[in-house]
């Protein structure tokens, strides 16, 4: 399999894109912030001293897909056409703890997909989550943030969930 963001001599390069076509992208990733169940019901409350735990963790969501560039050396700059964020409280991986799953989806049209957006995203949401939590837990876990299907392109549709 040939690396495109090799050049002929081994050195990273940006991928030529310009005579791709443009297509409709679309990307869906997921990713976990395990905690306390008592943080879970501070942050249900509004009671986090930092203030609207999820609302803050969308925008952050939001601001960081758009500038996903600026933060991943290779990834091209791209018009986004809609980032939709979605938190889920629930249940922990054991009977002491509780979960926010993070969704995110990310669509443009363009020559290029937006897969890194929509990890980026999710990434930086949970992070948020974390960073807004963490004077009342330390103990959070950010867990399997990854990629559960893209659309469009040269290898059109992909779903690994």
């Amino acid at each position: 399999m040939e690396l495109t963001h090799l050049d002929e001599r081994g050195q990273a390069r940006m991928v030529d894109v310009g005579g791709k076509p443009d297509t409709d992208r679309e990307a869906t990733a997921k990713g976990e912030v395990h905690m306390r169940r008592e943080t879970l019901a501070l942050i249900q409350e509004g009671r986090i001293p930092k203030g609207d735990v999820l609302a803050v963790a969308r925008v952050a969501a939001i601001m960081a897909a758009k500038r996903t560039h600026e933060l991943i050396p290779m990834c091209h700059p791209l018009m986004l056409t809609a980032v939709e964020m979605e938190f889920e409280e629930g249940e922990g991986s054991d009977s002491d703890t509780a979960c926010i799953a993070i969704t995110a989806t990310v669509k443009t049209r363009g020559k290029t997909g937006v897969e890194m957006e929509a990890l980026t995203a999710v990434s930086v949401a949970a992070l948020t989550i974390y960073d807004m939590c963490k004077a009342v837990e330390r103990t959070m876990r950010i867990q399997n943030v990854r990629l559960v299907r893209k659309s469009g392109g040269q290898s059109g549709e992909v779903v690994n969930e």
